[in-house]
Protein backbone atom coordinates (compact mmCIF):
# COMPACT_ATOMS: atom_id res chain seq x y z
CA UNK A 1 0.00 0.00 0.00
CA UNK A 2 1.20 3.44 -0.76
CA UNK A 3 1.00 6.08 1.93
CA UNK A 4 -1.47 8.91 1.51
CA UNK A 5 -0.95 11.98 3.62
CA UNK A 6 -4.06 13.62 4.92
CA UNK A 7 -3.95 16.97 6.69
CA UNK A 8 -6.44 17.21 9.50
CA UNK A 9 -7.43 20.55 11.00
CA UNK A 10 -6.81 20.70 14.74
CA UNK A 11 -9.83 19.78 16.80
CA UNK A 12 -11.50 22.54 18.74
CA UNK A 13 -10.98 22.37 22.49
CA UNK A 14 -13.93 21.20 24.54
CA UNK A 15 -16.39 23.83 25.70
CA UNK A 16 -15.92 24.72 29.37
CA UNK A 17 -18.15 26.74 31.67
CA UNK A 18 -16.39 29.93 32.73
CA UNK A 19 -19.14 31.48 34.88
CA UNK A 20 -22.71 30.89 35.96
CA UNK A 21 -24.46 34.11 36.92
CA UNK A 22 -27.72 35.32 38.41
CA UNK A 23 -28.80 38.84 39.11
CA UNK A 24 -27.53 40.44 42.29
CA UNK A 25 -29.31 39.24 45.44
CA UNK A 26 -30.11 42.86 46.26
CA UNK A 27 -33.22 42.42 44.11
CA UNK A 28 -34.73 40.27 46.85
CA UNK A 29 -34.44 42.79 49.70
CA UNK A 30 -37.88 44.38 49.20
CA UNK A 31 -39.70 41.06 48.71
CA UNK A 32 -38.16 39.73 51.94
CA UNK A 33 -39.14 42.89 53.84
CA UNK A 34 -42.66 42.57 52.44
CA UNK A 35 -42.79 38.94 53.58
CA UNK A 36 -41.76 39.85 57.12
CA UNK A 37 -44.16 42.80 57.35
CA UNK A 38 -47.07 40.81 55.92
CA UNK A 39 -46.49 37.87 58.27
CA UNK A 40 -46.39 40.20 61.29
CA UNK A 41 -49.44 42.20 60.21
CA UNK A 42 -51.45 39.07 59.39
CA UNK A 43 -50.61 37.43 62.74
CA UNK A 44 -51.56 40.60 64.61
CA UNK A 45 -54.80 41.04 62.59
CA UNK A 46 -55.90 37.44 63.11
CA UNK A 47 -55.67 38.04 66.86
CA UNK A 48 -57.86 41.16 66.58
CA UNK A 49 -60.83 39.65 64.71
CA UNK A 50 -63.23 37.31 66.49
CA UNK A 51 -65.12 35.52 63.73
CA UNK A 52 -63.48 32.47 62.07
CA UNK A 53 -64.43 33.62 58.56
CA UNK A 54 -62.69 36.93 59.23
CA UNK A 55 -59.57 35.09 60.38
CA UNK A 56 -59.60 32.99 57.19
CA UNK A 57 -60.09 36.16 55.12
CA UNK A 58 -57.11 37.88 56.79
CA UNK A 59 -54.98 34.75 56.33
CA UNK A 60 -56.06 34.52 52.65
CA UNK A 61 -55.24 38.16 51.94
CA UNK A 62 -51.89 37.76 53.72
CA UNK A 63 -51.11 34.63 51.69
CA UNK A 64 -52.00 36.37 48.42
CA UNK A 65 -49.74 39.33 49.27
CA UNK A 66 -46.88 36.97 50.18
CA UNK A 67 -47.27 34.91 46.99
CA UNK A 68 -47.52 37.89 44.64
CA UNK A 69 -45.15 40.25 46.44
CA UNK A 70 -42.47 37.81 47.61
CA UNK A 71 -42.88 34.46 45.88
CA UNK A 72 -43.21 35.77 42.33
CA UNK A 73 -40.14 38.07 42.46
CA UNK A 74 -38.09 35.24 43.97
CA UNK A 75 -39.24 32.85 41.24
CA UNK A 76 -38.42 35.39 38.52
CA UNK A 77 -34.97 35.98 40.04
CA UNK A 78 -34.36 32.25 40.33
CA UNK A 79 -35.27 31.47 36.71
CA UNK A 80 -33.12 34.21 35.09
CA UNK A 81 -29.60 32.87 34.69
CA UNK A 82 -26.63 33.49 32.44
CA UNK A 83 -23.92 30.99 31.61
CA UNK A 84 -20.62 32.07 30.05
CA UNK A 85 -18.64 29.30 28.37
CA UNK A 86 -15.45 29.33 26.34
CA UNK A 87 -17.51 29.43 23.12
CA UNK A 88 -20.70 31.37 23.88
CA UNK A 89 -22.93 33.29 26.27
CA UNK A 90 -26.25 31.62 27.13
CA UNK A 91 -29.08 33.68 28.66
CA UNK A 92 -32.10 31.76 29.98
CA UNK A 93 -35.22 33.21 31.57
CA UNK A 94 -38.87 32.42 32.03
CA UNK A 95 -41.16 30.51 34.33
CA UNK A 96 -43.88 29.07 32.12
CA UNK A 97 -42.37 30.01 28.77
CA UNK A 98 -38.62 29.62 28.80
CA UNK A 99 -36.52 31.75 26.48
CA UNK A 100 -32.93 30.86 25.63
CA UNK A 101 -30.62 33.24 23.79
CA UNK A 102 -27.09 32.43 22.73
CA UNK A 103 -24.25 34.61 21.51
CA UNK A 104 -21.09 33.08 20.07
CA UNK A 105 -17.78 34.72 20.98
CA UNK A 106 -16.51 34.11 17.44
CA UNK A 107 -19.14 36.50 16.01
CA UNK A 108 -17.52 39.48 17.69
CA UNK A 109 -19.31 42.08 19.76
CA UNK A 110 -18.83 45.21 21.83
CA UNK A 111 -19.24 45.07 25.62
CA UNK A 112 -20.26 48.12 27.64
CA UNK A 113 -20.91 48.32 31.38
CA UNK A 114 -23.64 50.58 32.74
CA UNK A 115 -23.80 51.14 36.49
CA UNK A 116 -26.17 53.31 38.51
CA UNK A 117 -25.05 54.75 41.83
CA UNK A 118 -26.95 52.02 43.70
CA UNK A 119 -25.35 49.30 41.57
CA UNK A 120 -21.90 50.78 42.21
CA UNK A 121 -22.60 50.74 45.95
CA UNK A 122 -23.44 47.03 45.81
CA UNK A 123 -20.74 46.11 43.28
CA UNK A 124 -23.04 45.19 40.39
CA UNK A 125 -23.97 46.56 36.99
CA UNK A 126 -25.61 45.90 33.62
CA UNK A 127 -23.61 44.49 30.70
CA UNK A 128 -24.76 45.73 27.29
CA UNK A 129 -23.40 43.52 24.54
CA UNK A 130 -23.82 45.19 21.16
CA UNK A 131 -23.91 42.63 18.36
CA UNK A 132 -24.94 45.01 15.60
CA UNK A 133 -28.63 44.14 15.84
CA UNK A 134 -31.39 46.54 16.85
CA UNK A 135 -31.50 45.47 20.48
CA UNK A 136 -28.34 44.82 22.47
CA UNK A 137 -27.87 41.61 24.41
CA UNK A 138 -28.31 42.81 28.03
CA UNK A 139 -27.25 40.94 31.15
CA UNK A 140 -28.91 42.82 34.00
CA UNK A 141 -27.58 43.48 37.49
CA UNK A 142 -24.50 41.23 37.31
CA UNK A 143 -22.16 41.03 40.31
CA UNK A 144 -18.62 42.27 39.45
CA UNK A 145 -19.44 43.49 35.92
CA UNK A 146 -15.95 44.84 35.18
CA UNK A 147 -14.43 41.41 35.83
CA UNK A 148 -17.00 39.82 33.53
CA UNK A 149 -16.30 42.43 30.85
CA UNK A 150 -12.57 41.63 30.97
CA UNK A 151 -13.28 37.89 30.82
CA UNK A 152 -15.56 38.34 27.79
CA UNK A 153 -12.86 40.35 26.00
CA UNK A 154 -10.34 37.56 26.65
CA UNK A 155 -12.76 34.86 25.49
CA UNK A 156 -13.59 36.79 22.34
CA UNK A 157 -9.89 37.31 21.54
CA UNK A 158 -9.16 33.63 22.16
CA UNK A 159 -12.07 32.62 19.95
CA UNK A 160 -10.91 34.87 17.12
CA UNK A 161 -7.38 33.45 17.26
CA UNK A 162 -8.82 29.90 17.20
CA UNK A 163 -10.91 30.72 14.11
CA UNK A 164 -7.86 32.27 12.42
CA UNK A 165 -5.83 29.11 13.15
CA UNK A 166 -8.57 26.95 11.62
CA UNK A 167 -8.65 29.11 8.49
CA UNK A 168 -4.87 28.89 8.12
CA UNK A 169 -5.03 25.10 8.50
CA UNK A 170 -7.80 24.88 5.89
CA UNK A 171 -5.81 27.04 3.44
CA UNK A 172 -2.70 24.92 3.89
CA UNK A 173 -4.62 21.71 3.08
CA UNK A 174 -3.99 20.14 -0.33
CA UNK A 175 -5.97 21.49 -3.28
CA UNK A 176 -9.30 19.86 -3.96
CA UNK A 177 -11.59 18.12 -1.56
CA UNK A 178 -11.10 14.59 -2.91
CA UNK A 179 -8.33 12.31 -1.76
CA UNK A 180 -7.45 9.53 -4.18
CA UNK A 181 -6.76 6.31 -2.39
CA UNK A 182 -4.09 4.17 -3.91
CA UNK A 183 -1.30 5.20 -6.21
CA UNK A 184 -1.02 8.55 -7.94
Amino acid sequence: MSGVSVTVAPAAPAERVVARLRGHGRALILPVLLLIATAGAAAYSIGLVAEPWQQFAVAGVGLAIVLLGSGLPFLLWLTRRTTVTTRRIILRHGVFVQVRRELLHSRGYDVAVRRTWLQRAFGSGDLHINTGHEQPFVIRDVPKPLLLQAALHELMEESHSLVADRRRAALSAPDGDTVAWGSR
